[in-house]
């Protein structure tokens, strides 16, 4: 319903015009209130206090001047972007009372701003205000917890949960044709598998920051990713830790895929740029019928690229061959592996050995890394060398250090598992 034309003034100015001067003050006024007032948005990530918190705040206040010059409701596409930003704060794990909070604690600061200068004579224009304001509150709260509800119930909709089924049977090696059609999705004539190590990122490790919600945002946007790349039909489990990736190849040869090492990089960069953090994978092409096999030697891939103190990014069986086939069960792993057990008191000793043979044996990139001194990185190297007998700084030692490190990870990770 359309309400009259005729301007709201307060001492005689339009209140449109007075709420337009304080409007970008008002949208920094307003998270510094969230922070200080509901406790679950002074643990956000400052990033996302930056840029999606004050947007909707500047959002919300440019839509409420158009109802005040106009006098006609808000459009159904202004209050969408509420909708999307509630269903956002679902996704990221934000009670819904703290997002309703927040609309009325920005209508309150809001309305106090614009009847600042009101006199005893502006009591009509004040009611008629608040009226106003009453009215968009409403609409404004009843879209945002629609979108709230919308992503509540997304989370375990049907389609999630075929999509999940899909990627069961694919795993299970079962026949998937009958769980892709429910899943409404196509099997590809191949997959790309990408088993991945997710790094933290820096809004996790940040004082005052609710890190689980750092990390669901890392996810999003990491899930997000996948499905741009793979135009809506990428399958996923993902954890803040690791994840496994199914990404759809149109071609039917499996090798091709995985025959551009310069695109596999790209990809894999895309993905860890778009979620802010550092990501390793062991990346494996296979045929529908080839996943569950595919699956474990991705895994394999990854282990071994991390054991072999490899830098993040994207890795091929080829790419890690010799630490792939020396850490292979059988008497010579043990014997490799207990080349580096003299450094399992010496956890510093043996976190710069990792970290110099992932730097190409670069002592000042080491250093940095690691935030010391290169003198120190010597010392430690050195100490290595007296407790194993094994000199990364030798060339033909070199080598041999790179197994004995791979089969060392390998023997921790199956003893501890």
């Amino acid at each position: 319903m359309e309400e009259s034309r005729e301007e709201i003034t307060i001492d005689g100015v339009p209140l449109h015009r007075r709420l337009a001067v304080r409007a970008p003050d008002l949208a920094a006024g307003l998270v510094a209130r969230l922070i200080e007032e509901v406790p679950v948005y002074a643990s956000l990530p400052p990033e996302e206090l930056r840029r999606d918190i004050t947007q909707i705040a500047e959002h919300g206040i440019r839509m409420f001047l158009g109802v005040l010059r106009s006098g006609r409701e808000p459009t159904a596409a202004q209050l969408a972007e509420m909708r999307h930003s509630a269903a956002r704060r679902a996704e990221e794990g934000i009670p819904l009372e703290s997002v309703i909070d927040a609309y009325f604690i920005g209508t309150e600061q809001c309305f106090e701003a614009m009847m600042a200068a009101a006199r005893p004579g502006d009591l009509g224009a004040v009611l008629a205000t608040h009226r106003l304001v009453m009215r968009h509150l409403r609409q404004v709260s009843a879209a945002a917890t629609a979108g709230y509800a919308e992503e509540m119930r997304a989370s375990l909709s049907e389609e999630n949960g075929a999509r999940q089924a899909l990627l069961t049977a694919l795993l299970d090696g079962a026949v998937a044709a009958q769980a892709a059609e429910r899943a409404g999705l196509r099997l590809a004539p191949s997959y790309l598998v990408l088993s991945m190590s997710i790094g933290e990122h820096p809004d996790e490790r940040a004082s005052g920051v609710d890190s689980t919600v750092a990390a669901r945002r890392k996810l999003r946007r990491l899930r997000a990713e996948l499905d741009h790349e793979a135009r809506g039909d990428a399958l996923a489990t993902l954890t803040p830790r690791d994840g496994l990736a199914l990404l759809p190849c149109e071609t039917p040869s499996q090798g091709s895929v995985l025959e551009d090492g310069d695109r596999l990089a790209g990809l894999v960069g895309r993905l860890s740029r778009r979620c802010g953090a550092e990501l390793l994978a062991g990346a494996v092409a296979a045929k529908p019928e080839e996943i569950a096999r595919a699956v474990p030697l991705a895994a394999e891939i990854r282990i071994v690229a991390e054991a072999g103190g490899r830098s993040p990014g994207v890795y091929r069986l080829e790419d890690v061959l010799l630490e792939y086939q020396l850490t292979r069960p059988g008497p010579a792993l043990d014997r490799l592996a207990g080349m580096l057990r003299p450094l399992e008191g010496h956890p510093t000793v043996l976190r710069t050995l990792r970290t110099f043979l992932g730097c190409g044996l670069d002592r000042r990139g080491t250093a940095e890394l690691l935030r010391v001194h290169p003198r120190t990185v010597d010392y430690r190297l050195r100490k290595a060398a007296s407790l194993t007998g094994l000199d990364p700084t030798r060339g033909c030692d070199v080598a041999l250090v790179h197994a004995a490190l791979a089969a060392h990870t390998v023997d921790r990770a199956e003893t501890e598992g």
